[in-house]
C-alpha cells in the first residue's frame, strides 16, 4: 500500500538502518513493486545555458559565479530535434530540456519551448522540462503541448535550503510542484546531496518528498558535483554508502515512483551503479553532459547494461491506452 502519512521518526528509522539490511529491504519492494532490471533511459539537454539569476551555491550556470561556463541563448528548434533524434536513437525514451531561468515568462522564448515539446513528443518520446517556477497558467500551456513531466527539484531539507539558496523560498518550489500536478503533468522531483547538510536534512528531505499530497513520479538523487567557482567547489565527493541510504530509503518510502541516479555518476565505477540499481534505482541519464556537468555516454551505458542484464524502461509505460500524450504519439 501507498503511504504518504510517513512520520519523521519512520523515515529516520529507515534510514539509519545498517546499509545492508537496507539495501535488502529496498530491494525486496523493488521486486514487488517495479520490473526489476529495467532502467529508464534518459536524455537531458541545456536549451538555454548560464546567466541565471539565482543564487544557487551547488550552480555553474549562476551569473553571479565566474565558472567558465559559456552562456547561449535558447537553442533554435531544429538543433533540439536533432539532439532529441539523437538521444532517441541512442536508447533513450525521456529526453528532458533545461533552460536556466529562475521562472518561466509568457514570452516568445516560452512560445518557443512549448513548439520544442510539441515536436519532441511527436518523435515518440516523453518530454521532460525544467524551467524553473511556472505558475498555473504557464503549467497548463506545457501540458497542452504534449509535456509529460516536468522537473523541479527541492534540492534540500526545508531546514538547510537557505543554506544553499537565497533568491527564493521553499515554499516557491512547493507551489510549482503543485502546479505541476494540478495541470496533471508528471511530477519529477528530488534532491542534491553533498551540499553541506546532515543526514537529518536528507532525511526530512525525503519525508517531505514522501509525504506530499501523491508521490513524484520520478525522484532524482544527485550527488553534488563540485564546480570551481561555485561556493561548494571545495565540497568532498559523496561517497556510494551515502547515495544508496538515500536511493534505497526513497525506494521503500515510494515503492511505485521512479528513483533516478543522476549527477555524480560519471564518477561511479560500474560496481557503485550496480549496488545503487540493487537499491532501487531504475532511471539514469545518458549522454555526454548533465546541462553543463560531465556524464557518461550512451555506449558506456550499454556496455554497463549489457553486463549487469539491464533492459531499458519503454517511453509511456504508465500512461494508459487512449491517454492524449499516447494517442497523439501512436497518431
Amino acid at each position: 500500500m501507498l503511504r504518504t502519512d510517513w512520520t519523521l521518526d519512520e523515515v529516520k528509522a529507515i534510514y539509519h538502518q545498517p546499509v545492508l539490511e537496507l539495501v535488502a529491504q529496498a530491494a525486496a519492494v523493488h521486486r514487488e513493486h517495479q520490473a526489476t532490471g529495467e532502467v529508464q533511459v534518459c536524455t537531458l539537454l541545456s536549451v538555454k545555458t548560464g546567466g541565471c539569476p539565482e543564487d544557487c551555491a551547488y550552480c555553474p550556470q549562476a551569473a553571479r559565479y565566474h565558472t567558465g561556463v559559456e552562456t547561449h541563448a535558447l537553442l533554435k528548434d531544429e538543433v533540439v530535434l536533432a539532439a532529441a533524434q539523437r538521444a532517441k536513437d541512442s536508447g533513450s525514451t525521456r529526453f528532458c530540456m533545461g533552460a536556466a531561468w529562475r521562472e518561466v515568462r509568457d514570452n516568445r522564448d516560452f512560445d518557443r519551448v512549448l513548439n520544442m515539446v510539441t515536436q519532441v513528443n511527436d518523435l515518440g518520446l516523453e518530454v521532460c522540462c525544467t524551467l524553473g517556477m511556472i505558475n498555473e497558467y504557464q503549467a497548463e500551456r506545457l501540458k497542452q503541448a504534449g509535456l509529460y513531466a516536468y522537473n523541479h527539484n527541492l534540492d534540500t531539507s526545508a531546514e538547510h535550503y537557505s543554506e544553499i539558496i537565497t533568491t527564493r523560498t521553499y515554499d516557491d518550489r512547493l507551489n510549482t510542484l503543485a502546479n505541476v500536478r494540478q495541470a496533471g503533468i508528471s511530477v519529477c522531483s528530488g534532491g542534491i546531496i553533498g551540499l553541506g547538510e546532515t543526514d537529518q536534512d536528507r532525511v526530512a528531505m525525503l519525508h517531505t518528498l514522501a509525504t506530499l499530497p501523491a508521490h513524484p513520479e520520478s525522484v532524482p538523487v544527485n550527488a553534488l558535483v563540485p564546480v570551481k567557482g561555485t561556493p561548494l567547489a571545495e565540497q568532498p565527493r559523496v561517497s556510494v554508502w551515502e547515495m544508496l541510504r538515500m536511493i534505497a530509503t526513497a525506494r521503500i518510502l515510494m515503492p511505485k515512483t521512479i528513483v533516478r541516479l543522476s549527477a555524480g555518476r560519471q564518477e561511479m565505477p560500474v560496481t557503485e551503479q550496480a549496488l545503487c540499481f540493487l537499491a532501487g534505482a531504475n532511471s539514469i541519464f545518458s549522454g555526454e553532459k548533465l546541462l553543463t556537468t560531465p556524464n557518461p555516454d550512451f555506449d558506456a551505458d550499454k556496455q554497463m547494461f549489457d553486463l549487469l542484464g539491464l533492459t531499458p524502461r519503454k517511453a509511456f509505460k504508465d500512461v494508459p491506452q487512449g491517454a492524449a500524450v499516447l494517442s497523439k504519439v501512436e497518431a
